[in-house]
């Protein structure tokens, strides 16, 4: 295993390195077209203006759709138990009289509604599906083959333009390849959410399948670095591109932004991810 230990090692000190000199901002690796872009109503089709849409993009979800709990309801869908909404503000105009002048006027003031991502809702599909930016995707042998070669793996669909692990029924979903920029980053989405599933109790039982987790909370986030730094040694271990790292270490900034914690809180999560990414490789961890 030192072999091994080596090259967990030399990823988790380039994350480091990386976060310690800033890192480029984390961008979603697929594409859904122009329907990937402003946040919008899904009911009105209006566009999200001013700081709505720094509210809902930084919430990371993968659809610019938004409703809120009862035009989900109008159009068939269900918000997901334990799923949290977001805040949305505007400003509301109330017709009232001047009281030096007796003319009567408006007076704007600030109101807020909740509303839930497309990705939180069951029932309902986005009405523009996304473009292939890559159509000549091309896989990468070794990928493929750590893929393939995992230990109960769990099952991996492509139905829809979101990337999950879903411990309910121990399955992982992944865009369509041919909507990735790069061959690089579907292996490396991919890796990410099989170090996900290694969490189920069934493979190394890192947390219980039922348990909910939200959003931005310690739990979610530390889960967060673990199934990054899983997925940087897998991409090692493929031989995938520099820059795919750099990708990863910008993530995993932003889930230490959330821990409020240090760089080298990465190392406590580098020990969970090797023992996922041993388990995924097929190693024991007394060899």
């Amino acid at each position: 295993m030192s072999g091994q230990n080596n090259i967990y090692e030399m990823v988790t000190e380039r994350i480091i390195t990386l976060l310690e000199q800033g890192t480029v901002p984390w961008r979603k690796p697929w594409t859904g077209g122009r329907a990937q872009t402003l946040p919008m109503n899904f009911t009105s089709k209006r566009e999200y203006r001013g700081i709505n849409i720094f509210l809902l993009m930084c919430m990371g979800f993968s659809s610019r759709y938004w409703l809120s709990f009862k035009q989900a309801q109008e159009k068939g869908g269900r918000v997901r138990k334990g799923e949290k909404g977001t805040p949305v503000i505007f400003w509301k105009r109330y017709a009232t009289e001047d009281r030096q002048t007796g003319e009567a006027k408006e007076v704007p003031v600030l109101r807020y509604y909740t509303v839930f991502n497309l990705d939180q809702i069951d029932g309902l599909e986005a009405p523009d599906a996304p473009e292939p930016v890559n159509p000549d995707f091309q896989p990468i042998t070794e990928a493929e083959r750590i893929i393939k070669a995992m230990p109960k793996r769990p099952l991996i669909t492509h139905s829809e333009p979101r990337a999950y692990y879903r411990s309910m029924s121990d399955t992982v979903n992944l865009p369509k390849p041919e909507l990735f920029t790069e061959a690089e980053e579907y292996y490396s989405t991919a890796f990410h959410e099989l170090t996900h599933a290694t969490g189920h109790e069934s493979r190394l039982n890192r947390r219980p399948s039922t348990e909910i987790r939200h959003f931005g909370d310690r739990e979610y986030s530390q889960e967060e670095l673990v199934a990054e730094m899983g997925a940087a040694f897998l991409c090692a271990e493929s031989g995938l591109a520099p820059a795919v790292i750099q990708n990863q270490a910008a993530y995993i900034d932003g889930w230490l932004k959330v821990l409020k914690g240090s760089p080298k809180v990465v190392v406590h999560a580098a020990a969970q991810a090797q023992r996922a990414a041993d388990f995924i490789l097929a190693r024991t961890f007394n060899d």
